[in-house]
This record gives C-alpha cells, structure tokens and sequence, in this order.
C-alpha cells in the first residue's frame, strides 16, 4: 500500500503569476481560493524565516505540528482578507450581513479548512469582491 502525502504549497501553486490579467476568474472559485491560500502559505513562510533570527516567547501555537500551523494560518489570512473585502463593501453599500454569510463564516471559525473558506468565498464571489 503506497502512502499519499498531502500536496506541497509548491504542488497547488499555478504555473502562471496569480496576479495575470483576469485569467483566474475562468478557474474554479475552489481552485482560486486554493491559489490564493498557497500565496498566503508562502508569506507565512517568509514571516517565519525572518522572525527565527529574533529570539520569541514560546507559546501554545508553538506545539502544533508546523505544517498544521501553517496550513491554518494561510487559511486564516484570506479569511481575513476576505472579511476586509466585504466590510469595505457593507460600508460602501450600506448592505447587511446575509445570514448564510455569518453562518459560513462561524463554521470556518469553528473548523479553518480549505472547504469552509470556499463556502465563505461563495458569498464574496456572487458580489463579485474577489479579485483573483
């Protein structure tokens, strides 16, 4: 029985700059969400390598596996993103939250998985607020 690792960041990241000229808006939305968490996985990654050379405060984030650790984190930066999007967009608009928004956001809260963020996107997308 042959063992499957879980894709690199390297594996999910396009062949071609994220930022082409509207390219993505023919892709998959789950696939645009994925690009964009390998993006922000790879931020990380240039965070972390700049904060090892001073010394920290260890802390509980610090005992989770640091791929986990990462995974969650670049999920939870386009959560943030997106969220940024959409109150920039309430505050332009005047609009409310809809419900289905505020419940996928609560569950991507409670679980930060890549399907969870998508269901967020969803919402953000039909508004046309995402630009990659």
């Amino acid at each position: 029985m042959v063992q499957r690792h879980p894709p690199t960041w390297q594996d999910v990241m396009p062949s071609t700059p994220s930022r082409s000229s509207g390219a993505e808006s023919s892709q998959p939305l789950s696939d645009r969400v994925r690009y964009r968490t390998a993006e922000a996985g790879l931020a990380f990654d240039r965070h972390l390598s700049a904060s090892r050379l001073r010394p920290k405060a260890r802390n509980n984030k610090a005992t989770l596996a640091p791929e986990v650790r990462r995974e969650t984190q670049a999920l939870r930066r386009v959560f943030h993103e997106l969220g940024e999007s959409h109150r920039k967009y309430r505050r332009r608009t005047g609009e409310h939250i809809t419900p289905g928004l505020r419940e996928a956001a609560r569950a991507f809260k409670q679980a930060p998985t890549l399907a969870s963020l998508v269901a967020v996107a969803v919402f953000l997308d039909e508004l046309g607020l995402i630009g990659w």
